[in-house]
């Protein structure tokens, strides 16, 4: 079984940044891509960032500049951090991995943590 296990969601007042982590474990041969999507009140699921096993990167326009994404094979933890956060930016946060078991090759996420940008 997988799991991911995000934290460092919060409060952040406007202009501020915050640094958020994504733990895979459980019995994993291979993670294959990593990324961040999320969903603010209202609307649809959207994506963040994502970064492949060879570092390729990509993200959505109303990020880029602001937010990094970056991955620690070893750990098996990916991590996004922002920058320059605006209320905007305000909504539950997902890790997202494609990740290969012993059974087979999965999409999994994480429970969400909120961010909230406000003053």
């Amino acid at each position: 079984q997988v799991q991911l296990v995000e934290s460092g969601g919060g409060l952040v007042q406007p202009g501020g940044s915050l640094r958020l982590s994504c733990a895979a474990s459980g019995r994993i041969l291979m993670i294959h891509t990593m990324g961040w999507y999320r969903q603010a009140p209202g609307k649809q699921r959207e994506l963040v960032a994502t970064m492949t096993s060879g570092r390729i990167t990509n993200y959505a326009d109303s990020v880029k500049g602001r937010f990094t994404i970056s991955r620690d094979n070893a750990k098996r933890t990916v991590y996004l951090q922002m920058n320059r956060l605006t209320p905007e930016d305000t909504a539950v946060y997902y890790c997202n991995a494609d990740i290969g078991t012993i059974v087979g090759r999965g999409d999994y996420w994480g429970q969400g943590t909120q961010v909230t940008v406000s003053s």
